[in-house]
Formats: structure tokens, C-alpha cells, sequence
């Protein structure tokens, strides 16, 4: 009986664990979209600049900016190329958030950028919803949960038992 309620338990847990994933992917998708308009809403003024004096080419703007003698110009020059290199690691985050949804949480759980992965964990509050697709996403981890765990267990048991069976044990009544 404690064996069942056990199983339970650790259904439960796995069920209230996976619904959380398609929270979490959510929640990254949006942190990402927010970085991305603040670095492009950043970066506006350097494009225009680029675009007005170098036929749109900013690279041709932070060279300009890398050989002037003025020191500041220089030091600005780095500025504008980390604002460029931000603005393209958001947008191609960006563009992998706009896949299916085994595809948004394979990216998130494996390539994500880890500063902002780091951002959402730290700013998720945990959450149930109820939807259809969290509630697959719910049930499947509480049954891949179990299944792994119950097969631990069941392996474990193997190596103690010398990997053999115990034969069941029939009490037979003559009487």
C-alpha cells in the first residue's frame, strides 16, 4: 500500500514539474523579445547614422569611429560593435523562439543564452496552466518520471536478488 501511495507521489511530483516547462519556455521567448526591442531601440541611432553617411553599412560607421583620433570616438567604436553583436544573438534567439514547441524547448533547455535563461529562472514564479498542451506536457513528464524511477528501483532490486527471479511462493491448502 505505501508502495501505491509512493508512486503516486512521485506522479504528482513529475505531473506539478512538467507543467511548468511550457512556462518557463514561454517566459524565456518573452525575455528574449524584450531584450531584442530594447538592443534594436539601442542600436536605432548608430543604424541611422550608418545609414545616412555609409549607405547603411555599420560597419563602414564603427570603422570610421576606429580611426578617428578622438579618443572617445574610439571607445564608442567597441560600444557600437557589442550593440550590433547583442542585437543579432537576440534576434537569431528570437527566431529560434518562433518554432514549434518541442523545438522552442529543446533551444531553451539546450543552446539558450545563458545569462537570460539565468534571468527568467531567477524572475519565474511557478505557475498550473491549463491549457491543452501543458497538461501533455504535465502527464508525459510524470509518466517519463515514474518510468525512470521505478525502473531504478526495479534494476537495483535485480543486482541485489544476483539477477534472478524470486520464484512466487504458492501456500497451498490440502485440508
Amino acid at each position: 500500500m505505501l508502495r501505491s501511495y509512493l508512486r503516486l507521489v512521485l506522479f504528482t511530483a513529475g505531473l506539478l514539474c512538467g507543467v511548468q516547462i511550457p512556462g518557463f519556455v514561454s517566459d524565456y521567448g518573452k525575455r528574449v523579445e524584450a531584450h531584442l526591442i530594447e538592443a534594436q531601440q539601442s542600436f536605432k541611432g548608430y543604424t541611422a547614422t550608418a545609414q545616412q553617411f555609409f549607405k547603411g553599412d555599420v560597419q563602414a560607421l564603427i570603422q570610421h569611429y576606429r580611426s578617428s583620433d578622438d579618443p572617445v570616438f574610439r571607445s564608442d567604436a567597441d560600444t557600437i560593435a557589442n550593440l550590433m553583436q547583442r542585437t543579432q544573438i537576440l534576434d537569431r534567439e528570437w527566431l529560434a523562439m518562433q518554432g514549434p514547441w518541442y523545438a522552442k524547448a529543446w533551444h531553451v533547455a539546450v543552446f539558450a543564452d545563458d545569462d537570460i535563461r539565468r534571468e527568467t529562472y531567477n524572475g519565474y514564479t511557478w505557475q498550473v496552466l491549463m491549457s491543452p498542451d501543458v497538461i501533455a506536457w504535465g502527464i508525459v513528464s510524470a509518466l517519463v518520471l515514474a518510468l525512470v524511477i521505478e525502473s531504478v528501483f526495479l534494476l537495483l532490486g535485480w543486482v541485489v536478488n544476483g539477477g534472478r527471479r524470486r520464484k512466487p511462493t504458492f501456500e497451498r491448502d490440502w485440508r
